[in-house]
């Protein structure tokens, strides 16, 4: 038995803690960690540079290479060693493997926003970096009142269709974000941000549930990591592709423009043809963020309802005299 300090309770010695037994001592995967590192440093690297570089570039061509083959080696790797990084067998439960794939691809689609709204405000609108800044909040206000409710349903209801709803909702909102334009309101933009803040919402909380409660006794920790390793690696790898759109329909080159437009003398018409290319990559990099949204759907309603599957069996602690 061990004892530790409670303070709900008085004195605070009182509370008595069971010890969980033994704790067993794994070696640290660094074969698996640094190959896994790699490649999704070299996948990332790839996606930011490729326009730059050229897509069919050698040095491109050869980045990506390199990246498939680290990660196929960390998942080889993984398979061997007797405590791997990620132990790849929880991908086995349908539940886990689901809420963790949608997770990612939700990330992968809905970080882009954050990333490409304050291009839309500041170089095509002409917004204070303090405007756009608070344009901006209706986003994460919908999002921070939204989840807790759709925690509280999920209990109730299960995941599976309010993550789905919800990144249905976020991929329509999306959708309607990439139709904004140079004329459009305050209000309209706002409504859009709130819907897709909704949809976010409504995912966020219900899939973190399903995949924590799919996760098997024991696992809670490294079910943890890997929900963290997923929203890390979806939002690093959202702002990548997103800017890679964007550039590549000249959307970043049509915003500079538009910035050093006021310090010279423009025509309407090159201001239009600037405008006109600058939405056509803005509008370009949110329907492909659509897209994977719309992916995610898919990712969510294939794991069933997961009120159905028995809980793992919590086994009995180990008592010591």
């Amino acid at each position: 038995m061990s004892r530790s300090a409670c303070w709900a309770c008085w004195p605070p010695t009182a509370c008595v803690l069971d010890s969980a037994g033994p704790r067993a001592c794994g070696s640290l995967d660094v074969r698996g960690a640094a190959s896994a590192a790699a490649g999704f440093a070299l996948l990332t690297l790839s996606l930011s540079l490729g326009q730059q570089w050229g897509w069919t570039s050698p040095r491109l061509v050869t980045c990506l290479a390199l990246a498939v083959a680290t990660l196929v080696a960390a998942v080889l790797i993984e398979r061997q060693v007797p405590h791997p990084v990620v132990d790849l067998a929880l991908l086995r439960e349908r539940v886990f493997a689901s809420a963790l794939g949608s997770l990612t691809l939700s990330m992968l689609a809905l970080f882009g926003v954050s990333f490409m709204l304050p291009f839309y405000f500041e170089e095509l609108r002409g917004f204070s970096v303090e405007r756009s800044a608070v344009m901006l909040t209706p986003l994460p206000l919908t999002i921070a009142v939204v989840a807790p409710l759709s925690g509280t349903l999920a209990d109730r209801l299960g995941s599976r269709w309010l993550a789905a709803g919800g990144l249905a909702l976020a991929s329509l909102g999306l959708v309607l974000l990439a139709r904004l334009d140079e004329t459009s309101t305050t209000g309209e933009i706002v409504v859009r941000l709130v819907l897709t803040g909704i949809g976010q919402g409504l995912f966020q909380s219900p899939n973190t549930r399903a995949l924590m409660n799919a996760a098997p006794s024991g696992a809670a920790g490294e079910a943890s990591g890997l929900l963290n390793t997923a929203r890390t690696i979806g939002q690093s790898l959202s702002v990548a592709l997103a800017g890679t759109v964007f550039t590549g329909l000249g959307g970043a080159a049509a915003g500079r423009a538009l910035i050093g437009a006021g310090t010279r003398i423009a025509t309407a018409a090159d201001i239009e043809t600037l405008q006109r290319r600058f939405l056509g990559g803005f509008e370009g990099a949110l329907m492909v963020s659509a897209a994977i949204a719309a992916m995610g759907i898919l990712a969510v309603l294939v794991r069933g309802d997961e009120r159905r599957r028995r809980p793992a069996r919590v086994p009995a602690p180990v008592r010591h005299p």
